[in-house]
């Protein structure tokens, strides 16, 4: 039981706090041995050609925010192409879409899901590289051009932007909680992308070579992130570009939050399953360790054992008396005590941006096992979903 207890401690800690710690001495390590990777220097001649895609769904009330926003990206005019898919909306997002010149629009009235409009999309892109991106999102100026420069490297098959959650200082749970845990993974992005590749890229912004493009299943729920791994499992390495964001409000409130976490969870269960070969650390090597490391760790096992760790702790508290078992099960009493407080005060309207983090943490794993639940009784659609924006 302790073996069990302590092992189980570990992969909890290891998931969610050591492997960052892992990482950053493994980056260090590299540093001394072969130096910082160097960053690319190209001139605005030798960036390659590239089709900028956004799908949008019923999203009238962004889109010209998000047209505005496109037109203004600083990339030479003659190598850069916008095209916008519109599957199935019934608002006015077509009509608007259509009084701008400038945009290519691809439209359809039947709604097969974002990954077919995605699809359709990519077959009609002759450019070298192809950036996606959502129609809720809002990119800074270079955002392209800081993604372009990469695909001079012949290694990289992908590239990764940052997402930014804008959180005001009146951020309810979901909002603060959203934008420490984006912090946090943009860290630990920099370092898979520094040690060698990023594992797996965000819809909100990222790009692909448009040669290694290759096509997921229509039933795909995390489509951007099965696209890029795709490519990474044929040996080309995914970059993260943090000087190319992509800003966005953060959800509603944490019901909204809750439901595109275990959207989010049901298709990482999906994508371990699909990508199972990928756990082969023999044949992937670095690869298979930061995928399990980064990834499968959150979407599988780590959340049972936090159920298991604290009634094996209960149970050795109690038999053996130790004060060291007393504590760590009053500490996790503690912290789950301070999450169900922030529950409390979250449905009151009262911020205490201290409690934000448990209540954010207890929240996300939860979607963990409403995502394993909604996949296998395959209630999870891959049709756009969208949560309510603030």
């Amino acid at each position: 039981m302790k073996i069990i207890f302590w092992l189980s401690t570990f992969l909890i800690v290891y998931t969610y706090l050591g492997y960052g710690l892992v990482l950053w001495i493994l980056v260090k390590i590299r540093w001394l041995i072969k130096g910082k990777r160097p960053l690319p220097v190209v001139d605005d001649r030798d960036l390659p050609g590239c089709t900028l895609i956004v799908a949008a769904y019923n999203e009238e009330s962004f889109i010209r925010e998000k047209i505005a926003n496109t037109l203004e990206l600083d990339y030479p005019k003659d190598k850069l192409k916008f095209l916008f898919v519109t599957d199935g909306c019934d608002d006015k997002t077509p009509e608007i879409i259509q009084t701008y010149p400038e945009i290519t629009l691809l439209h359809q009235a039947a709604r097969n899901g974002k990954i077919a409009a995605v699809h359709r999309a990519v077959n009609q892109v002759d450019s070298e590289v192809i950036v996606f991106t959502d129609a809720n999102t809002f990119l800074n100026p270079e955002a392209l051009k800081n993604i372009c420069r990469h695909y001079s490297d012949r290694e990289v098959g992908a590239v990764a932007g940052e997402k930014r959650v804008q959180v005001d200082k009146q951020a309810d749970a979901s909002a603060a909680g959203e934008g420490f845990y984006w912090r946090y993974e943009s860290t630990l992005k920099k370092w898979d992308s520094e040690l060698y590749s990023v594992v797996g890229a965000a819809g909100e912004l990222f790009s692909v070579r448009n040669k290694l493009y290759q096509p997921v299943s229509p039933d795909s729920i995390l489509d951007d992130f099965m696209i890029s791994m795709l490519i990474a499992r044929k040996g080309y390495r995914i970059i993260y570009e943090p000087d190319a964001y992509a800003t966005e409000t953060a959800s509603a409130n944490v019901s909204e939050e809750l439901k595109r976490k275990i959207r989010i969870a049901a298709g990482g269960i999906q994508s371990v399953i699909w990508l199972k070969d990928l756990l082969n650390i023999f044949k992937y090597g670095i690869l298979s360790f930061q995928y399990i490391s980064h990834r499968v760790l959150r979407w599988t096992i780590t959340p049972f054992l936090l159920i298991l760790v604290l009634l094996l702790n209960l149970i050795l508290a109690i038999k053996t008396s130790s004060l060291l078992y007393l504590g760590i099960l009053l500490a996790q009493v503690l912290f789950y005590v301070l999450a169900w407080i922030g529950l409390i005060l979250e449905k009151r309207h009262l911020r205490v941006k201290i409690l934000f983090i448990p209540y954010y943490f207890c929240v996300m794993n939860y979607a963990v096992f409403a995502g394993l639940i909604r996949y296998f009784r395959k209630r999870q659609s891959s049709s756009w979903e969208k949560a309510k924006r603030k």
